[in-house]
């Protein structure tokens, strides 16, 4: 049995729950939650892990072994950076030094004595802590506005935007229609780096120019959902459930395909990018 709280407890759901159960538990969870509150990026990081085959599989696998972290207590900073968790596998910290799990962890001599404290002492540390959370409180009062990341742009509204490019972005990197190959290329082309357009989508799409004529091949994109997943002062990664309906010569009647993709966002010049894009379809 797991010694702690795992992602399928997180979101509430048994572990054998279906992928549409899931996603409506993630959906719920993070419904009023704001995208700078720490449980938001923890549901979101337990979706991502649940919600894809693969990294499901592997974590289910290791379940006897480390666990996830219960969702944490809304910060007090409302915009703090995400940190960088590995939504699978997730650590205690160790024991500071000098606690008394430290002290147990080295043994200690029978019958040697903690130090005693003095009262006075205990009082002062009361008293200074009182004064640092008056200052702490008079501060947020009298801040203008949120506190801002080292690059000086908010980091929940740099988030927001990126998330906006990201499900702006995902119709023309995904879609395509035979009669219109060059418009629908030079359309995705112009949302993504250079350099993903390099590596990534125009060997890609030379395949598609190479097949979808003869195949009369017309593919949509739909944005179902869309979440921020990680964070960073130029880069964000971004979740989106997405249905592309697919017609050919054979099929007239679309067929809906259901993908998760994560899209990681770059900023280059001020304006998000694709720079990266994985794409998991999701098993009915």
């Amino acid at each position: 049995m797991s010694a702690g709280p795992s992602w399928y407890d997180l979101l509430g759901v048994e572990q054998d729950a279906s992928a549409d159960e899931i996603r409506s538990a993630w959906r719920a969870a993070i419904a009023d939650l704001d995208p700078s509150d720490r449980r938001f990026r923890s549901y979101n990081q337990a979706a991502e892990v649940l919600l894809d085959p693969a990294s499901r599989a592997a974590y289910d696998a290791g379940l006897d072994g480390p666990v996830a972290p219960a969702a944490p207590a809304p910060a007090g900073d409302p915009v703090a950076p995400v940190a960088a968790v590995d939504p699978v596998v997730a650590t205690a910290p160790a024991p500071a030094e000098g606690t008394s799990a430290d002290v147990e962890d080295r043994g200690r001599a029978p019958g040697r004595r903690l130090p005693v404290v003095p009262a006075w002492a205990l009082v002062v540390l009361a008293v200074l802590a009182g004064l640092a959370l008056t200052v702490a409180v008079v501060a947020a009062v009298r801040a203008p506005e949120p506190v801002s990341d080292k690059g000086g742009v908010l980091v929940e509204e740099s988030a927001e935007q990126a998330r906006a490019a990201a499900v702006r972005a995902i119709v023309p990197v995904l879609s395509y229609d035979y009669r219109r190959l060059d418009e629908d290329a030079a359309a995705a082309r112009s949302y993504m780096t250079s350099a993903y357009q390099d590596d990534k989508y125009d060997p890609l799409f030379s395949l598609i120019e190479d097949n979808a004529p003869g195949t009369q091949t017309v593919v949509g994109a739909q944005v179902v959902d869309s979440a921020v997943v990680r964070t960073g002062r130029d880069r964000v990664d971004v979740l989106l459930f997405v249905d592309r309906p697919t017609t050919n010569k054979q099929v007239s009647e679309p067929i809906v395909y259901k993908d998760q993709v994560t899209v990681t966002m770059a900023r280059v010049d001020g304006q998000w990018l694709v720079d990266g894009l994985q794409t998991t379809p999701i098993q009915e």
